[in-house]
């Protein structure tokens, strides 16, 4: 006999499927979810998925994505997507969009570059490969892959 799992529906929020298996918890940590927050949280983690053989669903009920936040999420979830719900009905879905240039959004993992000084410059990466994943910074040119960019979230 077949089991399915079933995440309830949410009234009004956010989304997040197509995660790749195992990174909804960096996720979570990309939103500031945590035990201390007052919102329904629903996570999936493994789900079985025809498209692309397991993976991680995020359901935030009462929140929506400020736009930083997606551009984080698709630094690791580049093919997510991000539905809106509002009255318990998707009303608008999209992919993410991993953009050409992240600004401000981490930190080059070059202790040298002018944006780890005391200056009030942000980082600044453009996007040399989606996949692998690649970015160089602006400044420094230094060149980061998947790992580092994941431990400079």
């Amino acid at each position: 006999m077949e089991q399915t799992l079933k995440i309830s529906k949410i009234r009004e929020g956010t989304v997040i499927d197509h995660i790749p298996a195992g990174k909804a918890i960096k996720v979570l940590a990309i939103l500031k979810i945590d035990e201390k927050g007052s919102q329904t949280v629903s996570v999936g983690i493994r789900v079985p998925s025809g498209r692309i053989g397991s993976k991680d669903v995020v359901k935030i009920e009462g929140r929506y994505l400020e736009r930083f936040e997606v551009d984080k999420i698709s630094l690791i979830a580049p093919e997510a997507s991000i539905s809106i719900v509002k009255n318990y009905e998707v009303v608008e879905k999209f992919r993410v969009d991993l953009p050409e240039r992240v600004t401000g959004i981490i930190k080059c993992s070059n202790r040298n570059c002018i944006t780890n000084s005391k200056e009030p410059v942000p980082s600044e990466f453009y996007v040399s490969s989606k996949k692998p994943l690649v970015l160089r910074c602006y400044y420094c040119e230094r060149n980061m892959q998947e790992k580092d960019i994941l431990n400079n979230l």
